[in-house]
């Protein structure tokens, strides 16, 4: 090994000398790089509090004549009431979309933010555990503050409207009651129409808005869980107070059934609410760990919830949730774009613990980093079942394949098993062969675990597989003077059984980067919890039971059709889909609504929901179409470099075929296993507090709920107390609550 990649200078350091032209000519470069991304920041920022404060200040009467006049004032636009409510309520958040796509542009592709000059370590909002049980799980400081904020503007709109309506005159021939419950029911459901403004937003996976903020969907599908409580809560409250209302009057079934041309269609309302209902009940954590297949199937009603709720309230009124939405749509179309190509398995084993890995062919510029997931669909398995997997390899292991593991958990795990254990049959030649679908890569948009000197990796079972990949992409930076910050790297796992323990020997170190440890110190501690005593076999050497290889071919490999993927194309996408949208509705009032007079409202909806839908299909498949044109001219290109340079090994986690045991591995010295025991998190984090000193640890969990909420407890708890000379935990949950 070369003597620089040895050294003791900082890993992010370059390693070799810059001239003082071309340093200054990179340091004017960088300021003006980071003088654009500052505008571009508080732009966004400007226009996010005005928008949110603008809806959070709605209630109040004053912000409503504003409101008014507003209307009243743009109401010569082409598209009347709708254009100037959609200026409003969608226009900022399809605004923030676009400068989003500009500081991506900017900040260019695999990024890694230098670290600020602090002397000392700091404590930070979105990794300080504050809330540990609960119904919300454990939460952030700045998730606390994001519940608060929601809570307020609820029980505010709530308050505002209680009273408004307190004062107001009812009408001559409705009950006072009456009047009170319909005008209630009106506003709780503007209040859940302005929750659903955000709603969609976080499961938009490859949203430019969650690569902005650097929220990966995993995480951010836990907002759209709250928010689909409180909008279900809500609209459902909206409903039940207009049927009260109606069955005081005796008028229930009369209007349950109406279909008003001017005015709500009250017809269309309740389907959407039925629709709703079937999604929130199944979505209940009981329903949905009991049978989570009728979850998935229930909760495709969002379109039925979606078009019979713009059918409910026509065109002006579903504008201003339709920004959130129409940013959905976008991601739905990219992504059914993605999954129409198959992709071909090329290799794959079974590990004695019941665990399968699985190696996908992938483009060469299709990027990723060790901390992303996919969405795999089996096609000899079922065409419908999508399940969400970390991925276990590094970038840097291969440009050329990805790799993921999978725990034998449920009936489809169990079958992707069988079919691999069948594939070394010679019997049934076409069993070989395993085709999937895939979407993805997602996560963050920058690999934080890069950011710490200091790491803590805590995992349970197959949790491990996500930091498998980060010791992978640590271990091939080190080795290839990349910049990495890790120094010190604890690695803390807790098993059931031994016959697990085969996983972390899916990676050897030693191959990687040979005399790591001269660079980056990496401990494992390994906790064995169901066996109080070493298995006899401990010295035995595992192996995989059964594995598969097929040849590496790119006409196989995965879509970079993905909104994590190229930002010059994902960003035009958005943009042009956006821009097209906007033409197609002018048009459509132009030369249609406005000369022929259409005046139904619950027509005017559907209108408006195909024109969002058309213009993806449109105006964005056209530059998918380009894209996916390019992907193909590259990757011929690229398979004729690789025929030149006879690259096609496949490589495993930094391997080819068998490794040694880690008993037997040179690194043997740093794996402590433990039977019988549990972590104890309290004594971990005080040995490491006393050994690593005053310095920001990052500590990583991926596991079961029962781990994070431990591993956070101890965190608050440490913060708490923490003496001045401790370092300052930092908590990273990496699971999914899907």
């Amino acid at each position: 090994m070369e003597k620089e990649t040895v050294d003791n200078t900082p890993l992010l350091s370059p390693t070799k000398e810059k001239t003082p032209s071309s340093s200054s000519s990179s340091s004017s470069s960088s300021f003006l790089v980071s003088a654009t991304k500052w505008v571009i920041k508080y732009l966004i920022c400007i226009i996010f509090i005005g928008w949110a404060g603008f809806i959070f200040l709605m209630p109040e009467e004053s912000v409503n004549e504003l409101m008014s006049k507003w209307i009243n004032l743009t109401t010569g636009n082409p598209l009347g009431t709708a254009g100037s409510i959609f200026m409003l309520f969608s226009a900022p958040i399809l605004i923030i979309a676009f400068l989003a796509i500009a500081y991506l542009l900017v900040s260019g592709e695999d990024h890694i933010p230098e670290k600020k000059s602090t002397k000392y370590p700091s404590f930070r909002l979105w990794t300080f555990p504050v809330i540990i049980k609960g119904p919300f799980g454990v939460v952030s400081a700045t998730e606390l503050i994001g519940i608060v904020l929601f809570s307020a503007y609820v029980i505010f709109a709530i308050y505002n409207y209680t009273m408004r309506a307190l004062a107001s005159p009812s009408h001559h021939h409705l009950d006072r009651r009456i009047f009170m419950l319909e005008i209630l029911g009106l506003r709780f459901g503007g209040i859940g129409l302005m929750c659903m403004a955000f709603l969609f937003l976080p499961v938009s996976r490859g949203s430019v808005l969650l690569r902005y903020i650097d929220i990966p969907f995993e995480h951010a599908t836990r907002y759209h869980v709250w928010l689909g409580h409180l909008t279900m809560a809500l609209f459902t409250i909206h409903g039940l107070l207009y049927c009260v209302a109606w069955a005081m009057d005796g008028r229930l079934v009369e209007e349950l059934i109406q279909w008003k041309d001017i005015g709500v269609a009250n017809l269309p309302g309740v389907i959407a609410l039925i629709a709703g209902l079937f999604m929130w009940v199944t979505s209940l954590p009981g329903v949905r760990t009991w049978n989570f297949e009728l979850f998935f199937y229930t909760h495709q009603l969002y379109i039925i919830f979606v078009v019979f709720l713009a059918l409910h309230v026509g065109d002006f009124v579903f504008t201003m949730a339709a920004g959130g939405i129409f940013l959905f749509i976008l991601d739905r179309f990219l992504r059914f774009c993605q999954s129409r190509r198959t992709v071909k398995v090329v290799s794959s084993r079974c590990l004695p613990c019941g665990t399968v890995e699985l190696v996908l062919s992938k483009p060469p510029n299709l990027r990723y980093n060790a901390l992303s997931f996919i969405f795999l669909q089996i096609r000899e398995l079922s065409w419908l079942q999508w399940h969400p997997f970390s991925v276990s390899s590094s970038p840097l292991d291969g440009k050329n394949h990805l790799a993921v593991l999978i725990k034998v958990l449920g009936k489809w795990t169990q079958n992707l098993r069988d079919r691999i254990t069948d594939a070394d049959e010679p019997k049934d030649l076409s069993v070989k062969t395993i085709t999937a679908s895939v979407e993805g890569p997602y996560g963050h948009e920058v690999p934080y675990h890069l950011m710490y000197e200091n790491l803590i990796l805590v995992a349970g079972g197959i949790g491990l597989s996500p930091f498998l990949a980060i010791l992978t992409d640590v271990l091939h930076r080190v080795r290839e003077g990349k910049p990495c910050r890790p120094r010190n790297i604890l690695v803390v796992w807790a098993v059931k059984k031994s016959n697990e323990l085969p996983l972390l020997s899916s990676i050897d170190m030693e191959s990687i980067c040979p005399s790591f440890s001269d660079k980056v110190n990496i401990n494992v501690d390994i906790y064995v919890t169901r066996e109080s005593d070493p298995p006899l076999e401990e010295g035995h050497v595992y192996k995989p039971i059964k594995s598969s290889m097929c040849p590496m071919s790119s006409d196989f490999g995965m879509s970079v059709l993905v909104g994590t993927g190229d930002n010059f194309w994902s960003g035009l996408y958005v943009i042009s889909s956006t821009v097209g949208f906007v033409i197609l509705l002018v048009l459509l009032y132009i030369f249609y609504i406005n000369p022929y007079g259409v005046y139904k409202w619950w027509y005017k909806g559907l209108l408006f929901v195909i024109c969002m839908v058309a213009s993806v299909v449109i105006f964005g498949g056209f530059v998918v179409a380009l894209w996916h044109f390019c992907e193909q001219r590259s990757s011929v290109k690229e398979k004729s470099n690789d025929s030149v340079k006879g690259d096609h090994k496949i490589e495993q986690n930094g391997f080819m075929a068998h490794k040694s045991s880690i008993q037997d591995s040179s690194v043997a010295k740093s794996i402590v296993t433990r039977y019988g025991s549990r972590p104890n998190f309290k004594e971990i984090f005080e040995g490491m507090s006393e050994n690593w000193g005053h310095v920001d640890v990052g500590v990583l969990v991926c596991g079961p709920p029962t781990l994070q909420e431990s591993v956070a407890n101890e965190i608050r708890a440490h913060s708490m107390i923490r003496q001045r000379h401790y370092p300052i935990f930092h908590f990273h949950s990496h699971s999914f609550d899907l």
